[in-house]
């Protein structure tokens, strides 16, 4: 089968830089986060994350309605924002891209040992602070990273974002 131009070279080349230029906006578009230089995802993981503030602690929990563990939360705020992660803190850390602590960024996550075979997972909402489930508090609420507590525990960040 033949297929016949029955456009001009000039209606061509005019349809190809408008179709670019629309291209090229809608772009600019998709990969601009928000105000505050966040990536669209990540700012989308830092929000389900933070909507959760308040829900109760439940061991083995992953989702508002029964209420979060902290690698639910993660697991539950990551799923939320499109990406599927393992379930569990130790899982995630061993699947998780590292990041030092000196580039931490929102929607990282930071792990802790809390225990001989305790792990404990929290999400940076940014440089300073994180969301996570707390034992201690029986709820999901935001602590500061730099505290003595969570500094003598911390033992690594990593990222399921790029």
């Amino acid at each position: 089968m033949k297929i016949r131009a029955t456009s001009t070279p000039l209606f061509s080349l005019t349809s190809l830089l408008i179709a670019s230029l629309v291209l090229a906006t809608l772009s600019g578009c998709a990969s601009r986060g928000r105000d505050d230089g966040l990536s669209a995802r990540r700012a989308a993981l830092v929000d389900k994350g933070l909507a959760q503030v308040g829900i109760p602690y439940l061991y083995g929990g992953a989702s508002p309605a029964e209420g979060f563990d902290c690698s639910g939360l993660t697991h539950y705020a990551h799923y939320q924002a499109g990406l599927v992660i393992p379930r569990t803190a130790a899982d995630q850390k061993r699947a998780a891209t590292p990041v030092p602590r000196s580039r931490l960024q929102p929607g990282d996550m930071v792990f802790f040992k809390t225990g001989p075979d305790a792990y404990h997972v929290g999400l940076m909402i940014d440089k300073e602070r994180f969301i996570h489930a707390s034992t201690s508090d029986n709820r999901v609420r935001i602590d500061r990273l730099d505290t003595p507590y969570w500094n003598r525990h911390y033992i690594g960040a990593g990222t399921y974002l790029r």
